[in-house]
């Protein structure tokens, strides 16, 4: 039988990796993708011992659901590496999906894949490979970087205490996803290896079609997963919260129109008020208890500064005084200036005030703030 063009790429692959005399065992989330399958792949050719696990999260389309699951089990085929499957729907289903609907209830607009990384895939990753006993680490396809804590000696940083493991952006500015990770720890950054952490996004695919992998030339994925599930955010929506209908308010005080629900608004939104008015308003705030929006005109948008809370700090120690830090409030935004107060609490909660050196607009409670010192991100929190 003739052989493909693909079953010689993958003939030298396995050719070149077979040379690799010690290797190490580690564990590869695989959600079906391009970036995970090739971060399986070149962890191979690296002289690793691989094994891949997907989460069943949901059911449906989507990489995190059903179409998902198929690849990723092909492309381990492929690989002649094991491949697991883990039923994660319960957590998934308590994590993710309750604490994004009780978000939305609360006027906050939540931030679904910071929630699954911290409380979903990192977790039940590393408590499989620790439960296999002879899996050391864990490794999936993200953007971003780890560092030992002497990377920073070479750095402007005398004001941190730096732990063990850094955690830095990834190479690929445009492609960086530091920021849904601000939220894991000491040990996750121990046992975790990002393979694509040094790579442009073009990259990727010469890499995978160099290795031809059966996802190189799969689209990617636009969306978080419930919107590829439900097939927007606001189908979600309608499906896990009632409507309830309440005023739409001028900060002046004229009532302007109404709405049927505060989950379907986010601060700064503009399009789909359904109101009149002489100029373009935009959504300044939520009121849960009275069940009102409240709109104001652009320049009413900006604040000057925010209090951050569930503060995780996961490349330095808890500062203890204020700090100056380069902050980012949505995921494509850029880093701003800005100092980090903590504050002291009579409930003991640890919290801080987050003053930015220029006003920013649109300030949206329930987004994580994550902050850096250039490109070693230091710790984040949600925007209350």
């Amino acid at each position: 039988m003739l052989k493909t063009q693909k079953d010689k790429k993958l003939e030298n692959f396995f050719s070149s990796n077979n040379k690799t005399k010690k290797k190490k065992n580690i564990i590869v989330g695989l959600s079906g993708g391009v970036d995970s399958s090739l971060s399986a792949a070149l962890l191979v050719e690296r002289g690793w011992n691989v094994e891949g696990l997907t989460l069943w999260l949901m059911k449906g389309q989507g990489s995190c659901c059903s179409e998902g699951l198929v690849d990723a089990a092909g492309l381990c085929e492929d690989l002649g590496i094991n491949h697991k499957i883990i039923d994660s729907r319960e957590i998934f289903e308590r994590e993710v999906i309750k604490k994004t609907t009780e978000s939305y209830e609360k006027g906050f607009t939540p931030l679904p894949c910071s929630m699954c990384n911290k409380n979903v895939k990192f977790e039940e990753m590393l408590n499989y490979a620790i439960n296999k006993k002879d899996f050391t680490h864990i490794a999936t396809g993200h953007y971003a970087r780890i560092k030992k804590s002497s990377y920073a000696e070479t750095l402007d940083c005398k004001s941190f205490v730096f732990k063990d493991f850094l955690l830095l952006r990834g190479a690929d500015e445009n492609k960086d996803q530091s920021y849904f990770l601000y939220s894991l720890s000491q040990e996750v950054l121990s046992r975790l290896e990002f393979p694509l952490g040094e790579m442009k996004k073009e990259e990727t695919r010469k890499e995978a079609l160099r290795l031809g992998l059966r996802t190189a030339q799969k689209p990617e994925s636009q969306d978080l997963c419930l919107v590829e599930h439900y097939g927007s955010m606001q189908r979600f929506i309608d499906k896990h919260i009632e409507p309830k209908e309440g005023e739409i308010v001028h900060v002046n005080g004229k009532v302007l129109g109404t709405h049927n629900g505060i989950q379907h608004f986010t601060v700064g939104q503009r399009k789909g008020l359904g109101i009149a008015w002489p100029e373009p308003l935009y959504v300044k705030s939520l009121d849960r208890v009275k069940n009102i929006v409240y709109v104001a005109d652009k320049n009413d948008l900006f604040n000057r500064e925010a209090i951050i809370s569930k503060v995780n700090w996961v490349s330095i120690e808890e500062p203890k005084q204020e700090i100056e830090v380069e902050a980012q409030i949505r995921y494509r935004s850029h880093p701003v200036k800005g100092t980090l107060i903590p504050l002291k609490n009579k409930d003991h909660t640890k919290t801080f005030k987050l003053i930015f050196e220029d006003s920013q607009s649109s300030v949206t409670p329930g987004q994580a703030a994550v902050f850096y010192k250039g490109e070693i991100l230091l710790g984040g929190g949600l925007i209350n």
